[in-house]
């Protein structure tokens, strides 16, 4: 009964020493002998009991590290507080439990060093500007060392840039110069575009007055010009109408009696202005202006 017991307690041993169920996302390295075997996978796994253990065990997740905050020197001399944070993954188990004793370490150690190396090939203005050129350079150092490790960087994000207090004080005040400076070019810019518009404006509108007094004077002389023109016209029909019934009967008589009114006429409006009494020259042409006309309306009767 006991050696049964006995048996029964081995057993359960062996059993529980023999089987192992590996969490997703995880790998177990595996020594036979203090030597390594195999690396076992997600699931259901068997070892030899007594032979084989499991040495390491690995998560295959991405591992965020957190980089320990260092002081780096730039190109042009300046202290900068940099602190950052870097990502990276176990993509070899056996290489991670053998390449190295401590690679979580190895690496934070390699990112330090890279990023104080980086850093110092840049000038303050530039690392602040260069970020992202700053992780690459981190990442593609990281990668290539690391392949020996069994881990592989994946990318690398620098938290905070953190330059002395002198150095934040004399950049605030670039800073303020700088926008003023932006301010007043952007003052001078909108005044001189000012008086451009409104030279232009006055540009165009005097040109537009030009053109539109060009054309009203076009157009008023040619008016005038027609109007000439039609009174010339008339005047002409009228001289032609004039001539032509001079030569009907009584037509001469018609002319000589037309003038000799029109002759009289002119001196009554001439003797209208003012208190003066205007007679003609020689009295003896009036008379006989009045007796041409007078024989002129008794021809004209009927019957005579």
């Amino acid at each position: 009964m006991e050696v049964s017991l006995v048996i029964l307690v081995l057993a359960l041993v062996v059993i529980a020493q023999a089987v192992r169920i590996v969490p997703q996302q995880s790998a177990w390295v595996v020594e036979r002998l203090g030597k390594y075997d195999r690396t076992m996978q997600a699931g259901l796994n068997f070892l030899v009991p007594f032979v084989e253990r499991v040495s390491y065990r690995h998560s295959l997740k991405e591992i965020p590290l957190d980089v320990p905050s260092q002081v780096c020197i730039t190109k042009d001399n300046t202290q900068l507080q940099v602190d950052g944070i870097l990502y990276f993954q176990v993509t070899d188990p056996m290489r991670a439990s053998y390449g190295s004793s401590d690679y979580i370490s190895a690496v934070t150690q390699l990112a330090q060093t890279t990023l104080r190396s980086v850093i110092g090939k840049l000038e303050l203005d530039k690392t602040f500007e260069e970020r992202d050129m700053i992780n690459a350079a981190i990442v593609n150092a990281l990668d290539e060392a690391a392949l020996n490790w069994g881990v592989k960087v994946l990318r690398y994000e620098i938290k905070d840039l953190t330059p002395p207090r002198e150095i934040l004080q004399a950049m605030q005040a670039q800073i303020t110069a700088e926008r003023e400076k932006r301010a007043l070019i952007a003052a001078s810019e909108g005044r001189k575009q000012e008086q451009i518009n409104i030279a232009t404006g006055e540009r165009e509108s005097s040109i537009a007055r030009s053109e539109g007094d060009r054309i009203a004077s076009i157009n008023k002389a040619q008016g005038e010009a027609a109007a000439i023109l039609e009174i010339a016209n008339a005047t002409a029909d009228a001289l032609r109408k004039v001539g032509a019934a001079v030569n009907e009967p009584g037509g001469n008589q018609a002319v000589n009696l037309k003038v000799a009114e029109q002759y009289i006429q002119a001196f009554a409006n001439v003797a209208k202005q003012g208190n003066t009494l205007i007679l003609p020259g020689d009295l003896s042409n009036m008379g006989t202006m009045v007796a041409t006309a007078m024989q002129i309306v008794q021809q004209g009767k009927p019957g005579q």
